[in-house]
């Protein structure tokens, strides 16, 4: 692998010498640094996701002063750059619909800027992969830096995690069993500080597979958010970024179809978010790699789930993170995983785990000892014959084999309106379906598809149902949940076509999903089906809708998924 040489830097091109390069020079002495911070000396782009509208990187700003630190150190020069932010908890109508603006903004503002190395600051969920699969097209130096996840909490003397809490609280707030100033007290005890949901969410699910891909230092996705470890950690990736720049170790010298498959056999044995089998796809694809849905369903058969962690099993991460946190479960894992792969520190992923220790095994469990056996299943038939997901360690046993009658709802404004509606015809051996919210009809595939238990249900203590949809969930959500079912209802896909009463077969052991009405009137109500009116006729909405490819894809733009790579700007300073 060719080094760089201060001559060979990227950003040589705009701070170079003679008049070409008078403009750009002038205006980094106009903002106050001298020449010697600045020529010769790798610059690194410092893509910063905090917002006063994301809580969840509230400080970020403080984590990137400690960044620059480090690059000043290492004798590199950090500038920061604003790119947009996607709390979860604010975008509407899905911070999903924006992250591949996040991608195309960080692919963009690395590409427009002499920028030579550049370090991401994420966290929650879009954010995540929308800096990674932005870095990974620039193809340029880069480190990943995690948020951190928020402080932990009880209630009625149980663990609160962030989601799982409420989530779980839910159905007796509906049921009027739950006063409503208990319920402000969950609403307060939700996201205490600073930093992402407190258990294996998407948050949490994605910073690991990062790390596990080779694009983190080593154990950063295992430190809370106002752990000062968090800031030491941001100054480390400062000093190493420079060094990457010099040593030209870039994302596809790091990412191969080996990496993405420890990912992947990562992501089951956290039992990570369902969200993950969408992203961790549009990564491989940015990539170049051969990842697939069907691996995915693969490795879910082969990896047990060793994480005792909400949703999936019973602790949140702090105490995931003082039983060793990811470092520690790989190396249970270990000799399912290819530990020759590369990674940021220089070092491989084997040489990075060496000496991580258990700290609690029955929160880091061995392989002969999982919380549960499986974590991901994917599921085919002719209800979703590109593949939907569900997550077995956190749905019902009893209802992973299961036949009933639909209760379908066209969209989530009839879901809202009618699921507690006392008279609504359900009991707890229907499957509730809800429909057009997926990529496209969402608009952005929100994460309706943990759909509410209808209140006449949660009355007679019924807490789960099938339910099947063309949303996501939230990492953090539970249930027997099939989602992103594909190709979705808004394109005419076979849930579009489902009626009420419909029959509908779940068989998580069979990986089938099977909607049990004839072929012949089937294709009787797909002759009858019309295509909806689009959601938006200009803008990014516009944008989205005519280039998004569906779930088993990873909902991303097929321009954006190309290895194709795009010509750096010409750079004609003025004279």
């Amino acid at each position: 692998m060719a080094g760089k040489t201060p001559e060979t830097l990227r950003s040589r091109r705009w701070y170079g010498e003679g008049p070409g390069s008078t403009e750009h020079t002038s205006h980094a002495l106009q903002a106050g640094y001298a020449r010697e911070e600045f020529q010769g000396r790798p610059v690194i782009g410092i893509v910063n996701t905090w917002s006063d509208m994301n809580p969840c990187h509230a400080h970020l700003r403080d984590r990137a002063e400690a960044v620059k630190r480090g690059v000043w150190q290492a004798g590199g020069f950090p500038v920061e750059l604003p790119a947009m932010s996607l709390g979860e908890g604010y975008v509407k109508p899905s911070a999903m619909l924006y992250r591949n603006f996040l991608a195309m903004e960080t692919e963009e503002l690395l590409r427009c800027h002499p920028i030579d190395g550049a370090i991401l600051l994420g966290g929650c969920d879009k954010t995540t992969p929308g800096l990674l699969m932005g870095a990974i097209s620039m193809d340029i130096p880069a480190i990943y830096c995690p948020a951190g996840f928020t402080m932990g909490a009880t209630f009625r003397g149980e663990r609160f995690g962030s989601g799982t809490g409420p989530f779980r609280y839910a159905p007796d707030l509906i049921a009027g069993r739950l006063p409503m100033e208990d319920w402000e007290a969950i609403e307060q005890k939700i996201w205490s500080s600073p930093g992402t949901c407190n258990v294996m969410g998407t948050a949490s699910t994605m910073t690991a597979l990062a790390e596990v891909l080779g694009m983190s230092l080593t154990g950063a996705s295992s430190v809370p958010a106002m752990d000062s470890r968090g800031h030491q950690l941001g100054a480390a990736a400062g000093r190493r970024i420079v060094q990457m720049v010099w040593d030209d170790l870039k994302p596809s010298d790091i990412i191969s179809d080996a990496s993405v498959f420890n990912a992947a056999k990562a992501c089951v044995a956290l039992g990570g978010s369902t969200n993950a089998a969408i992203h961790l796809i549009a990564l491989a694809r940015r990539a170049g790699t051969s990842f697939t849905l069907d691996d995915f369903n693969d490795i879910g058969r082969q990896v047990p789930v060793l994480a005792n962690v909400q949703p999936s099993g019973e602790y949140i991460m702090h105490e995931f993170a003082d039983a060793g946190g990811l470092p520690a479960l790989l190396t249970q894992m270990a000799s399912k995983l290819d530990l020759d792969c590369a990674t940021v520190t220089g070092a491989t992923l084997g040489e990075n785990i060496r000496g991580a220790k258990v700290g609690d095994a029955n929160i880091v469990r061995p392989l002969d000892n999982p919380v549960a056996t499986e974590a991901l299943a994917v599921l085919k038939g002719n209800l979703a014959p590109n593949g939907c997901v569900i997550k077995p360690s956190a749905a019902t046993a009893e209802l992973l084999q299961h036949r009933g009658p639909a209760v379908v709802f066209n969209d989530a404004d009839d879901l809202a309106a009618r699921i507690h509606d006392p008279d609504l015809d359900v009991d707890a051996n229907s499957v509730l379906v809800l429909r057009n919210v997926g990529p496209l009809g969402g608009p952005g595939m929100a994460e309706n598809g943990m759909i509410p238990i209808p209140r006449k249900l949660a009355e007679q203590g019924i807490r789960d149902v099938v339910r099947i949809s063309d949303a996501r969930m939230s990492g953090t959500s539970f249930g027997t949940c099939a989602l992103h079912i594909s190709p979705e209802s808004w394109i005419g896909g076979p849930l579009a076509l489902v009626e009420d009463g419909d029959e509908i077969e779940l068989d998580v052991a069979g990986r089938a999903i099977t909607l049990c009405v004839e072929d012949a009137v089937l294709e009787q109500r797909r002759q009858a089906w019309q295509a909806p009116e689009p959601h938006y006729k200009r803008g990014w909405g516009m944008l989205f809708s005519d280039n998004v490819n569906q779930a088993h894809e990873g909902c991303d733009f097929d321009m954006l998924a190309s290895r194709e790579p795009t010509p750096e700007p010409p750079v004609h300073g003025k004279i």
